[in-house]
């Protein structure tokens, strides 16, 4: 999925690519639809992937490359504007359907339990309830479906402003409920790895993973990533050696959980 013409975009979506991208190989085998054409027993089967907030497409047209149909929900016309031209562009157009709706009237635009995977990216962070995104995100997937959530990590929030010289913003992030610096940050709400699992647990789901995502990428000067030789396959090296361990998920700027319905 990463653009190769995008060095920094593909630094900070391939901890999360890569994990999602094992998920539906996974899934799509469990779900197999026999023989197909030129195939062995036991071919990989299509999968049904919902987006939610999935906006331009940037996850969901790779995974639309994969072979599966996706389907996008997303407020934002100028956003399903750009998803559908995007689609064109990478010839899967066929295979990507944009539709406008949000989290909280979702299946007043997709079908509850039609779904073998459910993406739930940037969502979180700006709907009026959290709990109750999770809970139509869950109730969107089959049996044995898998959810893919991404959203704002506290800690990373709290470092950033840390280095940054913003002290006292850093302490407010801390201290504030929603994890905000100020009247001026642009995030509405952001987590720590046990509050966005806690939620996740709450709508019926069994965790599989965690992952710090942007633990380092956000905090390294761009002109080294971009002139050094090597230094962005090092740096992706190091962002997925440290994503599964808990104690980098403190200091990410974003929390990637993996879970499943029972």
């Amino acid at each position: 999925m990463s653009d190769p013409l995008r060095p920094r975009a593909s630094l900070r979506t391939a901890v999360v690519w890569e994990v999602l991208k094992d998920a539906l190989d996974r899934r799509a085998k469990a779900v197999g639809q026999g023989p197909a054409e030129g195939a062995g027993e036991g071919a990989p089967g299509v999968l049904d992937v919902l987006d939610t907030g999935g906006g331009s497409g940037n996850f969901a047209v790779p995974v639309a490359r994969l072979g599966h149909r996706v389907t996008v929900v997303d407020p934002s016309p100028n956003a399903l504007f750009a998803l559908e031209r995007r689609a064109a562009e990478a010839g899967v157009a066929d295979r990507v359907r944009g539709i406008q709706g949000d989290a909280h009237g979702l299946f007043d635009v997709a079908e509850r339990g039609g779904y073998d995977v459910v993406l739930c990216h940037g969502v979180l962070e700006y709907v009026d309830d959290p709990a109750e995104g999770l809970r139509n995100a869950a109730a969107a997937l089959r049996p044995a479906g898998t959810l893919s959530v991404l959203a704002a990590g506290l800690g990373g929030a709290v470092l950033a402003r840390a280095l940054a010289g913003h002290f006292t913003e850093a302490r407010q992030a801390l201290a504030d409920p929603a994890g905000r610096w100020g009247a001026g940050d642009p995030v509405p709400r952001r987590f720590t790895a046990e509050q966005l699992t806690a939620l996740v647990e709450a709508a019926g789901l069994e965790v599989g993973a965690v992952h710090g995502v942007r633990v380092f990428a956000d905090l390294v000067p761009g002109v080294l990533v971009d002139t050094e030789p090597d230094a962005l396959e090092a740096l992706l090296q190091l962002e997925a050696a440290a994503a599964e361990l808990p104690a980098f998920h403190a200091v990410a700027t974003q929390l990637h959980v993996l879970a499943e319905r029972d």
